[in-house]
């Protein structure tokens, strides 16, 4: 039986082990796919011969895209909206998310406070409103147009209510019983053990920031002002019209013309875009099933 048994356990984790396998390729492929198209000659791609490998290789496409001070510009702006953007996310979800994990005992109108939030998310006031909030505040074509109107994340800030709510309540008690404050607590207590939740709202919050595009296309009045993905999307969507507008480019206007399409520069910018998610994301993929709060409190 013990044989069997271990032979049966074997073949389960090959099946396993070749399953996974093909799932991963089945998600890894679209995304080689798009990088080969991306340094694929456009009459190749065209005639769709690009699956997994460049044919007539070039790196045009990126040039395309890159050989302008505004797509920097744009790069800068984007990385400013993160640096700011990102911070101020986890300074409000965790100054609203800790005082709602309270019970009732410790905080009367914990309810009134979140029905206050979750009807944000049932109802919203819509996009004329919003743009009537952000100009009547001269908050337009500033960097804090991008930044202020989703500055809570309220999904994220409940998420992160929840996780509060389930640590031990010894482990705060013992907190309290020691001196501790409610700033103390949060700080040296309940943050150190919110790590795993807090890592995951960080990715969500900076993938947000990264990957918006369409506050910037009716915040900014300027290009120079447009973050990243916003400059990628005018780029993609009518390359020829870019070219023309642009005059970095101008001298190169029948070249770019005839060996750039939207589809090879819309490959290259996904992974021009990708590029900083790739980044990050292996720092905090450890954290996403790592939980720090068992055994915090011992018997």
């Amino acid at each position: 039986m013990g044989i069997k048994a271990s032979l049966s356990r074997k073949i389960f984790l090959v099946s396993n082990s070749v399953f996974l396998l093909l799932v991963a390729l089945l998600c890894i492929a679209p995304f080689i796919n798009l990088l080969a198209v991306s340094f694929s000659d456009k009459v190749a791609v065209a005639a769709g011969e690009v699956t997994f490998f460049p044919v007539g290789f070039t790196t045009i496409s990126y040039q395309f895209i890159t050989n302008t001070s505004k797509f920097f510009m744009s790069l800068l702006v984007s990385i400013k909206r993160t640096a700011i953007g990102v911070p101020l996310n986890l300074v409000l979800i965790i100054l609203t998310a800790y005082p709602l994990s309270k019970s009732k005992e410790d905080f009367g109108a914990r309810s009134i406070f979140s029905w206050f939030f979750v009807v944000t998310i049932l109802f919203n006031a819509g996009l004329i409103p919003t743009y009537m909030v952000v100009k009547s505040t001269g908050l337009m074509n500033t960097i804090w147009a991008l930044v202020l109107p989703g500055a809570l994340p309220v999904f994220s800030m409940l998420v992160v209510m929840n996780y509060m709510r389930s640590l031990p309540k010894e482990l705060l008690e013992a907190a309290y019983m020691d001196g501790a404050s409610h700033v103390q607590t949060l700080i040296r207590v309940v943050l150190p053990v919110s790590i795993p939740t807090l890592a995951t709202v960080t990715l969500f919050s900076f993938v947000d920031h990264w990957n918006s595009w369409f506050d910037g296309m009716i915040y900014m009045n300027k290009i120079q002002n447009y973050p990243l993905q916003t400059y990628l999307q005018t780029v993609v969507v009518n390359p020829e019209e870019f070219i023309r507008n642009n005059t970095d480019l101008s001298g190169n206007l029948s070249k770019y013309l005839s060996m750039v399409s939207a589809r090879t520069t819309g490959a290259a910018q996904m992974f021009l875009a990708m590029i900083p998610i790739l980044c990050i994301y292996p720092f905090l993929q450890k954290y996403f099933t790592t939980g720090l709060v068992m055994g915090s409190v011992k018997e």
